[in-house]
């Protein structure tokens, strides 16, 4: 497998999570989703960390290409996620938004392994791949960790990784095998917070003491068309200097028509600047309205791993 083909499996969204012997339940990250893949021996041995929409993050995290290096392997290649973790040990996302000249905190979580030596191990069993995976990485505290799992029922993973601030669990079948490029029921998200990518489609000037970007217009993709979900106006860590950031990204890629169909009505419609549908935001909301908008939103951040086109509204699915 080499990093052009990192196409990853992806989970459900439901209501409730899963119970029973055959599910075992991770943590939800809050970070990037990467692959990383190694090969070679003694100086020839190179290390490579490539995002889901098949962008390239090597010179990115240096450290996680180093413990990639150490691996003790020929050839592997491990799914997991980039993340940056707070001072109570929580996965950050607004902090690896952040990351700069200071590292700390900077991690990748693998939780799966997808090929050793060779060998591809996705038509494996689950918890094979991660019997494996974790003798390859170990239990440590470097830059590159094994995620842990719980094989308690559902429910309680779920109670208790709310109580910690995570963004909820992922619920995995121990005995499915890696689907690779597909949604499947074998893994099934479950969140503790309304909260998904959204496409960046247009943004409001700023009023008042408010700088750079008054709001962001964002929206989903149905079939081809952009569907308007509201606009986003306040988030941790907007302020003047992200204001300005805002208005920098936007203002090259401003148009003159809306991206979205159909486009809002009334003032907003009128005033609104319009972009290519080319960014990607991170949104924490409270519900869906009838019409297909979000309510209380808030921005988490801007996220480079994912494509425009593959964002969707998500709804929960009858396991």
């Amino acid at each position: 497998m080499s990093p052009s083909d990192y196409d990853p499996q992806k989970a459900l969204l439901v209501a409730e999570p899963p119970s029973g012997a055959e599910w075992i339940h991770e943590l939800k990250l809050d970070g990037f989703r990467m692959g990383v893949f190694v090969a070679g021996r003694g100086k020839a041995r190179r290390a490579r960390i490539v995002s889901r929409r098949g962008t390239e993050y090597t010179a990115d995290f240096s450290e996680i290409v180093a413990a990639a290096k150490k691996l003790p392997a020929t050839a592997a290649v491990l799914d997991g996620e980039v993340v940056v973790l707070d001072e109570r040990g929580r996965s950050s996302f607004q902090l690896l938004q952040q990351l700069g000249a200071s590292r700390r905190g900077l991690a990748y979580f693998a939780f799966d392994l997808l090929m050793l030596d060779g060998v591809d191990l996705t038509p494996l069993p689950l918890e094979e791949r991660k019997r494996r995976l974790e003798k390859l990485i170990g239990t440590g505290a470097g830059a590159i960790r094994y995620t842990p799992h719980f094989a308690a029922d559902g429910a309680t993973v779920l109670a208790k990784a709310c109580r910690l601030g995570a963004e909820g669990i992922v619920s995995k079948c121990r005995t499915a095998p890696y689907r690779t490029g597909q949604r499947s029921a074998d893994w099934r998200k479950t969140k503790c917070v309304m909260r998904q990518e959204f496409v960046v489609g247009g943004f409001t000037g700023p009023e008042g003491s408010r700088v750079g970007v008054g709001a962001l217009l964002v929206g989903y993709y149905e079939g081809r068309s952009l569907r308007f979900a509201g606009k986003v106006g306040t988030g941790r860590g907007w302020n003047d200097a992200f204001g300005r950031k805002l208005r920098a990204l936007l203002a090259p890629i401003e148009v003159e028509k809306p991206p979205f169909d159909p486009a809002p009505r009334g003032a907003l419609g009128r005033l609104a600047h319009w972009v290519e549908p080319r960014l990607v935001a991170e949104v924490q909301f409270g519900e869906w309205t009838a019409d297909g908008r979000i309510r209380h939103p808030s921005l988490h951040g801007l996220r480079a791993d994912k494509r425009p086109t593959d964002v969707r509204r998500e709804t929960t699915v009858a396991a």
